[in-house]
């Protein structure tokens, strides 16, 4: 499980709500909402094989972001794990192992989640890795189905599902799901809770130091 989570991100109705499309809907969070925070929780689902019954694992933590190119997840539970983007570098830290992992953030992010959900600055920016449609409206959400451009990668597509709420000339977008499925089958479902749109923070707040005694591997 901890080996897909690294590959990812390397890799009910609203009342009152506003139909605006999966592609406005997310050109309006793209634009408007500059930082975020949620509660999040994950649940990774790896395909049937024959004669067993799928494999479910479920996982929780806190997300926030910084854009363009500042984000970071902090898994709680059942283990504890970090994955910070400050600006330049990608930070993978897993304390079962008390190691860190380094990459060139613009050699990894490209055409991945996170890209799609807070590291871009513009829809065009995002449309330069993926093909970018509408989707049904389901759930009281508006769907965006992402993917990506490259055939060499690990992703095979992306979901993003968008809550829009208030009038048409002031409404806000928050990100509710994302569905993310890979070219191996495995599928992760994360779910946002208790969204904060643009709460006041700072690029420092993704600053990361690797812990004292930790191994430090540049990838």
């Amino acid at each position: 499980m901890k080996r897909f989570l690294l590959t990812v991100f390397l890799t009910a109705a609203s009342i009152g709500g506003v139909s605006a499309g999966g592609l406005k809907s997310l050109e309006n969070f793209v634009k408007t909402v500059k930082t975020g925070q949620a509660d999040f929780t994950q649940v990774v689902t790896s395909p049937t094989r024959e004669g067993q019954a799928p494999r479910v694992k479920t996982s929780s933590g806190r997300f926030e972001f910084f854009r363009p190119n500042r984000f970071r997840f902090d898994y709680a539970k059942p283990f504890v794990q970090t994955i910070v983007a400050d600006g330049q570098t990608l930070w993978l830290y897993d304390v079962d192992l008390n190691q860190v992992t380094a990459r060139k953030q613009a050699a990894v992010l490209g055409a991945t989640p996170a890209a799609l959900i807070a590291s871009a600055a513009d829809l065009q920016a995002l449309q330069a890795d993926f093909v970018l449609a509408d989707a049904p409206d389901q759930d009281g959400l508006q769907w965006v189905l992402a993917t990506p451009k490259s055939k060499d990668g690990q992703l095979q597509s992306v979901r993003v599902g968008l809550r829009t709420a208030g009038a048409p000339a002031t409404a806000t977008t928050t990100l509710a799901v994302l569905e993310i499925l890979d070219s191996f089958g495995q599928r992760s479902v994360l779910t946002f809770a208790g969204f904060k749109v643009n709460p006041p923070m700072t690029a420092g707040s993704f600053q990361f130091s690797t812990p004292k005694g930790a191994d430090l591997i540049w990838q």
